[in-house]
């Protein structure tokens, strides 16, 4: 195998990525590290790594391409081994993953093979699966019709590929500044419609630095210009396909462009301006203009009813609404206009419609469960269960189980059960909230400092279904509190809004971890006002 890195003004993380890659072993015949004209010691790095290990060769470009494809395309040009894999300056490849991928593909002779990519989020260290389902178990795709959910999966890093079907099909990457090169890349791979072999192994740690100085293109989303390139990416990838004979990946990619792209961006809308919410409203709107009633009503809820919303409001409204439906979990807010069998968005847009409202199973509707955080008596947590066109009075809810989780990983620490009792605004019940025994668990698991922690609840109705969600602030203000502790003296609690409007704590158990608490809390800030 040949592993292709990319590298632009990364001198302090190359190395890392190429000893990943030297790291695989005898699978690895060469590591081809190409250099996009950086401006620091990128290159310098590359080139003493090259003089320690002969599998190491390195092209220097001498002019800046602008973007990703044309130095990857420089490396599948270079390379001479029969299989391709591509891994980012800033990324790592996790111990057995060439080969895993490698012998996935030479066992059932898949000119593809795919596997897991987790996003690392850094620093904490918490891993995320992408499109866990598409990998949850080893598999041989061959049929285009058994290849369309993987159209949800437009990364290149996570496959290896044969050079000579990339050769075969002339398979490139776009040239010069194209943003989310990935897009279509995969969409010409896809196109050809080849045997897929799927590993469920994690072949690909993609590093996620939210704070570091320059931001990856995936996640520097404030200007409207990023959707706009995602959108012409989509578009050129969806032509693609269209234009080899393949409709029905073509029209996965409109589906995916619904459940995952969309969602995204919507989400976000109401953190931005008005001039940004205005342009990207028209862009969507413009863009949304092509699909068919087909094409949207195949899109799982909500994504179906976000698209069939934007389509009907000619102007940005509903913001929050939006942003809750948006999300995941998907929480629709009220109020809820129409019936339970005609339900839509608001009574003045009826043909935004909430298909399925009377029928989807209840775990696939938004529900909500929101929640009130009492740190007094050692922490309780009152929640109120709230219907949604009558669907839950039919079901009954019964109980509530709330999983306390540790943001960095590794399951629940915690659980709590309560007995739901219809009330006020839905079913209600108090669950105790242990926050210091929380801060305890945190500290035995080697966390110090502040600890970050979510809440989940699964709601068992007396017809014996059930649902998950996580808890919803109902007022979405921050709180501190300062609790007396036996154990550690005080224990700091700041309750607050995750980006996706789920309750979640901050806990700073003892003085120390306190003061650190609020000292990043205040640089925060400042870095904000600047």
């Amino acid at each position: 195998m040949s592993v292709v890195v990319i590298a632009y003004d990364d001198e302090a993380l190359v190395a890392e990525a190429i000893r990943s890659a030297l790291d695989q072993g005898p699978v690895v015949a060469e590591v081809v590290a190409v250099d996009d004209r950086s401006g620091d010691g990128t290159g310098r790095v590359l080139d003493e790594l090259a003089a320690r290990h002969p599998k190491v060769r390195v092209i220097h470009r001498t002019e800046n391409s602008g973007g990703c494809g044309t130095p990857r395309n420089d490396g599948i040009r270079a390379a001479t081994a029969p299989y391709v894999m591509f891994l980012d300056s800033d990324d790592v490849l996790p111990a057995g993953a060439a080969e895993a991928l490698v012998a996935a593909a030479e066992r059932h002779r898949t000119p593809v093979a795919v596997g897991v990519c987790v996003r690392r989020e850094l620093p904490e260290g918490r891993d995320v699966r992408w499109q866990p389902v598409l990998y949850r178990e080893p598999a041989v795709l061959e049929t285009a019709e058994e290849l369309r959910p993987l159209l949800h999966d437009t990364l290149c890093v996570n496959k290896v590929y044969d050079r000579s079907f990339l050769a075969e099909h002339d398979i490139r990457f776009p040239d010069g500044r194209f943003v989310y090169e990935d897009f279509l890349f995969t969409a010409r791979v896809y196109a050809a419609a080849p045997r897929v072999a799927v590993v469920p192994d994690t072949v690909y740690v993609w590093h996620v630095r939210r704070a570091a100085a320059r931001l990856s293109i995936s996640l520097d989303r404030e200007g409207v210009t990023n959707w706009q390139a995602r959108i012409a990416a989509h578009r050129a990838a969806v032509e693609t396909l269209a234009k080899a004979g393949q409709p029905g990946l073509a029209a996965a990619c409109r589906t995916k462009f619904l459940e995952h792209d969309l969602r995204m961006y919507a989400r976000d809308l109401r953190q931005r301006d008005a001039d940004h919410r205005a342009a990207w409203w028209d862009l969507t709107r413009d863009h949304l203009a092509d699909f068919t009633e087909a094409e949207i009503a195949a899109a799982s809820a909500p994504a179906r009813w976000i698209a069939r919303f934007l389509l009907a409001a000619p102007e940005p409204r509903d913001l929050p609404r939006l942003s809750r439906l948006a999300a995941g979990p998907a929480r629709l807010l009220p109020p809820y206009a129409g019936t339970r069998t005609a339900a839509v968005w608001s009574e003045d847009l009826p043909g935004a419609e909430f298909d399925g409202m009377d029928t989807l199973p209840l775990d696939e509707l938004p529900l909500l469960v929101d929640a009130t955080l009492r740190t007094t008596g050692g922490g309780q947590l009152a929640l109120t269960v709230r219907d949604l066109y009558g669907r839950l009075a039919e079901a009954v809810p019964r109980t509530a189980e709330v999983s306390f989780l540790p943001r960095e990983g590794g399951g629940p620490a915690r659980t709590a059960h309560a007995v739901l009792a219809p009330g006020e605004g839905g079913w209600t019940a108090r669950v105790p909230a242990p926050l210091t025994a929380l801060a305890r668990t945190g500290r035995r698991r080697g966390r110090r400092g502040t600890q970050l922690w979510d809440f989940g609840v699964t709601v068992t109705c007396a017809d014996g279904t059930s649902f998950t969600t996580a808890l919803r602030l109902p007022d979405g203000s921050q709180r501190r509190s300062v609790l007396p502790s036996s154990r550690y003296g005080v224990l700091l609690v700041q309750q607050y809004v995750t980006a996706n409007g789920s309750l979640a704590v901050r806990l700073a158990p003892g003085a120390r971890d306190g003061l650190r608490a609020v000292r990043a809390r205040l640089r925060r800030l400042s870095r904000s006002s600047q």
